[in-house]
């Protein structure tokens, strides 16, 4: 189906194998009126974005990582679908950010001009995965905090980022449907495959709190989805620590995962590709 804007391909319903694949514009955005309307805050529309955009990219470079790493190939086609998925809500996501910030900058700028202390993914997202559990674990968590947040979007009062929200939902569903499977396939299966989905789920635990920044309703309808998988997979609940909020605080995989996905960027100044 073709489409003479981004807005008609943001909006449509009917049509979702075109995603995993791009919209063929360059401008992610195209033919969307850039300008932010009255009464929308554009500071905070900008972190909004900015964060969002964030998380779905580095979350997207750690998917791309098990491209031939995956146990079978239909779940490396799985995991290379949803990093292309999360690469398509990034494109989007800073390309408004660019916009509610003014300052001239597109997606290109935000994804590989800045430095890691400018990034503002949470820390869930940039961790390497020690193994196949601990990805699963790792996505089970993300999928259903993005899922509940996406969700609270889609009555954003800036209509695009509204957008974005709402056919990322969609998406994200997939996702978590994917990873829960998988953790109960794992949590519920052999003696060894629950010690590694227990281990792995222990090890996420920690950076489960930065998620919520203190938002007690996302928390409950999160932790309420995650009690419901882990039940089925037999394995027990993590105890959480506390921990901050979303800032600037990254661990140091997210230096090294830069430094791999910037590096053409950073070469060949103003090149396109």
């Amino acid at each position: 189906m073709a489409f003479d804007d981004a807005y008609g391909a943001l909006t449509d319903h009917d049509d979702d194998a075109r995603w995993a694949y791009g919209t063929g514009f360059t401008d992610p955005l195209h033919g969307v009126p850039a300008e932010i309307p009255d009464g929308v805050d554009r500071a905070g529309l900008f972190a909004r974005c900015l964060a969002l955009g964030d998380d779905a990219l580095i979350m997207s470079h750690r998917l791309q990582q098990w491209v031939t790493r995956a146990p079978e190939l239909e779940d490396e086609l799985a995991l290379a679908n949803i990093g292309l998925d999360l690469l398509g809500q990034a494109r989007l996501l800073l390309t408004r950010a660019g916009e509610a910030e003014g300052a001239g900058r597109d997606e290109d700028d935000l994804a590989y001009r800045r430095e890691p202390h400018e990034f503002r993914n949470v820390r869930l997202a940039e961790v390497a995965d020690a193994d196949f559990a601990h990805l699963v674990a790792r996505l089970l968590v993300f999928a259903t905090w993005r899922l509940a947040l996406f969700d609270r979007l889609t009555a954003d009062p800036d209509p695009v980022l509204a957008a974005i929200a709402a056919k990322g939902v969609k998406e994200i569903t997939y996702h978590r449907d994917y990873a829960a499977q998988w953790v109960v396939r794992l949590g519920d299966g052999t003696e060894l495959s629950h010690e590694r989905m227990v281990a792995a789920m222990t090890a996420v635990a920690p950076l489960i709190d930065e998620l919520f920044d203190g938002d007690a309703g996302l928390r409950a309808e999160c932790d309420a989805v995650l009690a419901q998988v882990l039940t089925a997979a037999t394995v027990p609940a993590p105890p959480i620590p506390a921990g901050s909020g979303r800032r600037d605080e990254h661990t140091a995989a997210l230096t090294e995962i830069l430094a791999e996905m910037q590096q053409l960027a950073r070469a060949v100044p103003g090149g396109s590709w």
